[in-house]
């Protein structure tokens, strides 16, 4: 009884994934309407000026077309209007000279606004590549000395009140690197690297999204941007250099080499023979909130259903239903909640 996959508690995990979704997508809404950081903060009185000017001619337009129907214009058959008269271009003139002057002017703040944002206001200490996925984001922090730099997946930790920039690069398709509370939308294309940055005003945990349809799971394509007082950015940091805890008994050992077993081929845990690429850096899993991309909360209890069935909450989702034995899922589930 023991080789039994434990299906049928997982099944009950599978029929609640929904709600989880649900629930970790709720937690952070994304708000463009507000500024969060100083990129936003030069982007919003613009985008508040065009919807204020697209609103005032939507307006207009259809109170000229309502009154002109009403009240004015009330054309008879067609047979009474002379030949070889032409309608009045008033209004086409009129038109002209109101609207050409506003979209110089949108033209001229636009052109302002894009040349302040191109380059953080100082010259940034941090650079993270970003790497987009079909349906994950992988974080490499990048640093001159090669025993600082470390890899991280879907949560990106930032230090409030500092520039970092962000060099983004993409594996297979098409993405969009867009946290809306802090920066505008960058386009991740295979084959080039795109450079952004962000900067946060304050700590808290925005949430980000790609927005270029990239493939089936698109929607669960979630980011976590937390921004960290500098303090708590560092310490995050230093735990994030450290290599996975060495087992410290033998069923602790039995539970690595059942994942390297299982695992290894994609996924890569610092400081063991786990080395894979395919799939994200798990050396510090328990430390995220999430798993899958934002897509479920990140607890034994869903972290097991997503191990045992990842096609049953992300479908077309690069990671494939594992054969796994009740034993063999627990002794994994167990080495993964050591990576904190």
């Amino acid at each position: 009884m023991t080789s039994m996959r434990p299906f049928t508690v997982l099944s009950v995990l599978a029929l609640c994934a929904g709600v989880a979704r649900s629930a970790c997508a709720a937690g952070y809404p994304m708000g463009y309407l507000k500024a969060d950081g100083r990129m936003n903060a030069t982007i919003l009185p613009l985008m508040q000026g065009l919807l204020a000017v697209s609103i005032a001619v939507v307006v207009i337009v259809l109170a000229l077309v309502v009154v002109g129907a009403a009240l004015r214009f009330r054309p008879g058959p067609l047979a009474d209007v002379p030949i070889g008269e032409s309608p009045s271009t008033a209004w086409i003139t009129i038109g002209l000279a109101v609207s050409t002057p506003v979209l110089l002017a949108l033209v001229v703040w636009t052109s302002i606004t894009m040349a302040r944002i191109a380059n953080p206001p100082t010259e940034p200490d941090l650079t993270v590549e970003v790497r987009g996925h079909q349906w994950w984001w992988a974080f490499i922090y990048h640093n001159h000395d090669p025993s600082q730099i470390f890899e991280t997946a879907n949560e990106l930790h930032i230090p409030v009140g500092k520039p970092v920039r962000f060099d983004l690069t993409g594996v297979d398709v098409i993405h969009t690197f867009w946290v809306p509370s802090l920066a505008g939308k960058t386009q991740i294309i295979p084959g080039q690297t795109n450079v952004t940055w962000l900067e946060a005003d304050r700590p808290g945990v925005y949430r980000g999204q790609c927005s270029q349809f990239c493939g089936e799971q698109h929607a669960h394509m979630i980011l976590t941007v937390v921004a960290d007082p500098p303090d708590v950015y560092e310490r995050w940091r230093e735990a994030q250099l450290r290599a996975a805890a060495t087992p410290s008994s033998d069923e602790a050992r039995l539970d690595e080499a059942t994942f390297i077993e299982r695992c290894a081929a994609c996924h890569t845990v610092r400081g063991t023979r786990a080395d894979g690429h395919m799939g994200p850096d798990l050396t510090h899993l328990m430390s995220r909130s999430t798993i899958a991309a934002g897509t479920l909360p990140n607890n034994p209890g869903y972290l097991s259903a997503w191990i045992s069935d990842p096609q049953s909450q992300k479908p077309g989702a690069l990671m494939p239903r594992p054969e796994l034995s009740g034993p063999e899922l627990n002794r994994i589930r167990s080495f993964l909640l050591t990576l904190k």
